[in-house]
């Protein structure tokens, strides 16, 4: 008979500091070797005396910021470091409409609300898209570098210290318990500029420092396939504005880019003009030349007043967290494919990994371990799993050639496609469909894909 040997334990934490353990056996087949299943269960966190818990958030975008703000306001003492607090990173800056509820964001950081978008095909076959929005429905328009610096204040206010600094390294914990210290060149108003390296000792780490994260390199996390996006911003006249004024463009086909898309995306005063790819980044700059190409006589005259560049993730790391260093936003890899959406992904793992160290520390009262953090992961996981898997199937399929592009616009057209888009970008949910409908729109993706292979094979016998 199985036997089963489990000690006492006390809600999520043992009652007694002893390695408690789990012993499962059964009966074994004749030959076979003895086998048992050891399941060591964690210590319980000892409490933190004469201070809080101390966590230091690496990176001030999106995803530190907003766990900056929620470990603060949790009882934590934060420290929040960021080397470029005027930040513009390469990004079209669109966010969806349960953002703006979720993380409580003034309307007056919103520069535009999109409520049109147009989709044109590598043949130049515009589509209209937002016809299904309701009216107080929209993709809000955002800068980087006005989004950042509003998430860092908002940390700041709640008690968390925002220091100007570049993070360099990090020593590991000599014993159980005992702290991370990270090395970093200070830059604040006593450094005069010239920088002083500095130390910090913190219980817990959160790796918000983007694709090229030394957090994640500190603790071996494993590398990603990336993109590189590449973006213009572009003042033009207050005529050709008015006609970006609530209208967002994307382009596709392999002059644009052979594995992303092109974009026209309004903000305030100007547009930003990009691109991006993963397969063939030294021709990054022929491909943004495309895309104003493209743009063409919408953009003409106007003037190039940044240019920015920037390495996008593909997927999430091999690892994303180890004992009490955990990953977020861009350095975890949280950047959907086909759409290439990471603004609300970062904030939200910020978010979410802050709640978990606050739950799992009582408020800043108890160290925490890696179950703690795993929670987040688990989470995280059940949550999003399904909109990443749905958005790589896409590109996968409709991203390969031209003539599949021509076929993805073509589908755009359709109401429902619309709506089933737009209903689960903005509220960050796979919205569930109408069998009916499905079956619909099943036929006619097979009928688009049929046309669009068709279409391959004519233009290959015209490139033999």
């Amino acid at each position: 008979m199985a036997s089963i040997a489990i000690k006492t334990f006390t809600g999520l934490r043992q009652s007694s500091p002893e390695n408690n353990t789990i012993t499962l056996s059964k009966p074994l087949l004749s030959g076979q070797p003895h086998r048992r299943l050891r399941i060591n269960a964690s210590k319980s966190s000892p409490r933190v005396t004469g201070r809080n818990l101390r966590v230091a958030v690496v990176g001030g975008g999106p995803a530190g910021g907003a766990a900056a703000e929620t470990l603060a306001k949790g009882g934590i003492e934060t420290f929040l470091i960021e080397r470029k607090m005027d930040n513009c990173k390469p990004c079209g800056g669109a966010i969806p409409l349960c953002m703006v509820g979720e993380f409580d964001l003034p309307l007056d950081i919103i520069d535009r609300k999109v409520t049109k978008m147009k989709m044109i095909s590598p043949s130049n076959v515009a589509v209209d898209i937002g016809q299904t929005l309701k009216p107080h429905e929209y993709i809000g328009m955002v800068r980087r570098e006005v989004l950042d610096a509003y998430l860092r204040g908002r940390a700041a206010d709640a008690g968390a210290a925002v220091l100007n600094g570049l993070f360099l390294k990090m020593d590991m914990p000599k014993a159980a318990n005992a702290p991370y210290v990270l090395h970093y060149t200070s830059y604040d108003s006593k450094t005069n500029g010239a920088g002083e390296k500095r130390t910090l000792e913190v219980d817990a780490v959160i790796g918000a420092d983007g694709a090229n994260s030394r957090v994640a390199k500190s603790i071996n996390a494993g590398d990603y396939e990336y993109a590189i996006a590449f973006q213009e911003r572009i003042k033009i006249s207050d005529d050709k504005m008015k006609y970006y004024e609530n209208l967002a463009e994307m382009y596709v086909g392999d002059d644009v880019s052979p594995d992303f898309y092109g974009w026209v995306f309004p903000k305030c005063d100007h547009v930003a003009v990009g691109t991006g790819t993963v397969t063939h980044k030294a021709d990054i700059k022929k491909f943004q030349i495309a895309t104003r190409l493209r743009a063409d006589s919408k953009i003409t005259g106007g003037k190039i007043i940044r240019v920015e560049a920037h390495p996008i993730p593909e997927h999430p790391r091999p690892k994303r967290l180890q004992d009490r260093v955990a990953l977020v936003g861009d350095a975890a890899g949280y950047v959907t494919k086909c759409s290439g959406e990471g603004i609300y992904f970062a904030a939200k793992s910020g978010r979410m990994c802050a709640e978990a160290i606050v739950e799992g520390s009582e408020n800043g009262k108890r160290m925490i371990d890696e179950s703690d953090l795993r929670k987040y992961l688990e989470k995280w996981d059940k949550t999003y799993w399904p909109t990443y898997k749905v958005l790589d199937i896409l590109q996968k399929v409709f991203y390969r050639s031209n003539p599949a592009r021509e076929a993805f616009v073509e589908m755009c057209a359709d109401e429902y496609v619309q709506k089933m888009t737009f209903d689960s970008y903005l509220y960050k949910k796979v919205a569930p469909g109408n069998p009916i409908e499905d079956l619909k729109l099943a036929v006619n993706t097979i009928g688009s894909l049929v046309r669009a292979n068709a279409l391959r094979r004519e233009m290959d016998k015209l490139s033999v």
